[in-house]
């Protein structure tokens, strides 16, 4: 694209040209009018003023177009729908969209980087845990079940908390991550067939009731981590039935997970949400799940709650950025 500093000065000059025939115009018809003349060909020089103003005026608006184009790319950008910034732009600017491009990518490597080496490390430290698992199972094989309770507990704790710090620090390098999206949909399903088969023996049904077209702005690992916890949740403390939806308006995507179970007193609700609490003590898991929902939730600018369900047991309520920007 040409240099904007050229287009500039051409509308300028353009605009001057225009304003100026417009002023000579209007003194000389304030002339003839204070002292008549000869006849002046009035409709020419209207038409040349005119016509110096619409093409000065255009010019200028061309000059600024790229800029109107670059702040509704960085937007696209913002809500995920875009990448990069893409197309051509004066050379005074391409440099720094140049720059920026260059920005983006790095982080996106950075972000594939530290993503990669939370597995790494979650693949390290897992497997020594396994082995432990697998010596308490021996110990208590043996009769020696105080010990073997002891050990299975301490090595589920520092699993789950593994999970935790784990999760917080993707989400933390991914959190803000520009360009991410992911289905709720597609995470949904997946998730709600695992579970479903995990549970068989208890008769849990994971009813999903998504939208296609709902998506938000996360990476699909923490949507996996999200929605897996919740649904984990769901499963453990349902008699029968967990349903999970979604709901999308102008402030996001509001993903529903309900389940038909004892529910939760409405005082604990907000605690629960914390790291390890737990709404009964005696119950299964170690209160992290939740709290990590909660963080990721924070992390990209959404928010968590729990209520009660018209099923009889918690309704959660996930709301995340949606990928679309809705306009009232």
């Amino acid at each position: 694209m040409k240099s904007l500093r050229g287009r500039l000065l051409l509308g300028s000059v353009l605009w001057t040209m225009g304003m100026v025939v417009t002023t000579n115009f209007v003194i000389l018809g304030l002339m003839l009018h204070r002292f008549p003349g000869p006849v002046v060909h009035f409709g020419a020089m209207s038409i040349a003023a005119v016509g110096f103003l619409i093409v000065g005026i255009f010019h200028l608006r061309s000059v600024l177009a790229p800029f109107e184009r670059l702040g509704k790319q960085l937007g696209a950008i913002r809500r995920g729908s875009s990448p990069r910034v893409e197309g051509p732009f004066p050379t005074e600017v391409a440099p720094v969209v140049a720059d920026l491009n260059a920005l983006l990518d790095h982080r996106a490597q950075l972000v594939d980087r530290a993503i990669a080496r939370s597995g790494d490390l979650a693949h390290g430290l897992k497997t020594p845990l396994a082995v432990l698992g697998q010596e308490a199972e021996r110990l208590s094989a043996s009769g020696q079940h105080e010990p073997a309770a002891i050990i299975g507990q301490q090595v589920e704790r520092m699993r789950r908390q593994i999970d935790y710090h784990l999760a917080h620090a993707r989400a933390a390098a991914s959190g803000s991550t520009l360009g991410a999206t992911c289905s709720v949909l597609e995470s949904a399903q997946g998730i709600a067939r695992t579970l479903s088969r995990l549970h068989a023996e208890k008769g849990v049904q994971v009813e999903v009731s998504v939208s296609p077209d709902h998506c938000v702005r996360a990476q699909r690992e923490d949507l996996d981590e999200m929605l897996g916890n919740l649904l984990d949740n769901a499963c453990k403390w349902t008699k029968s039935r967990v349903t999970i939806g979604s709901v999308e308006d102008t402030s996001g995507t509001l993903i529903l997970v309900e389940d038909d179970g004892p529910g939760i007193q409405p005082e604990m609700r907000e605690r629960v949400l914390q790291r390890g609490v737990r709404a009964d003590e005696a119950g299964p898991g170690s209160g992290f799940g939740l709290a990590i929902v909660a963080d990721l939730a924070e992390l990209y600018q959404g928010s968590i709650s729990l209520d009660a369900s018209p099923l009889g047991g918690v309704r959660a309520r996930l709301r995340l950025p949606s990928c679309v920007t809705h306009q009232r």
